[in-house]
């Protein structure tokens, strides 16, 4: 679980109902993290009402801190939730990616890899 998560409210009230969804949505993000990474991440979330022609927008924006890395995703609509929930699914994109990219995937490490390398030795 992401256990650092800082909620701002910018020209918005943030309510505890809205406080317990975000924990909620960003803590279940860590799935997505590798393990070396879940101890050190954290999570800044920032919830803006913006006045448009239109009426009234509610965005949201949450920035990610993992090692080496920043994650960012951003997105306003007219319901402050909805928005929160398309924000989760940019942001497990980007997790997902970037565990893809530090995780090394050669298969030389792990109980099966002794056999893979014996068979290989039989078969030359």
């Amino acid at each position: 679980m992401i256990n650092r998560i800082s909620i701002t409210g910018v020209k918005y009230d943030v309510d505890e109902a809205t406080k317990k969804y975000v924990i909620k949505k960003i803590s279940r993000l860590d799935r997505y993290l590798p393990r070396h990474a879940r101890k050190t991440a954290s999570a800044e979330v920032l919830l803006k009402e913006v006045n448009r022609a239109h009426g009234n927008k509610y965005e949201a924006e949450v920035i990610i801190h993992v090692p080496n890395k920043t994650l960012t995703a951003k997105d306003s609509t007219v319901n402050i939730l909805a928005a929160l929930d398309i924000v989760e699914a940019k942001l497990a994109t980007q997790l997902h990616k970037y565990k893809m990219t530090t995780i090394d995937h050669t298969g030389r490490h792990g109980m099966l890899a002794r056999f893979k390398r014996g068979y290989a030795r039989e078969t030359a």
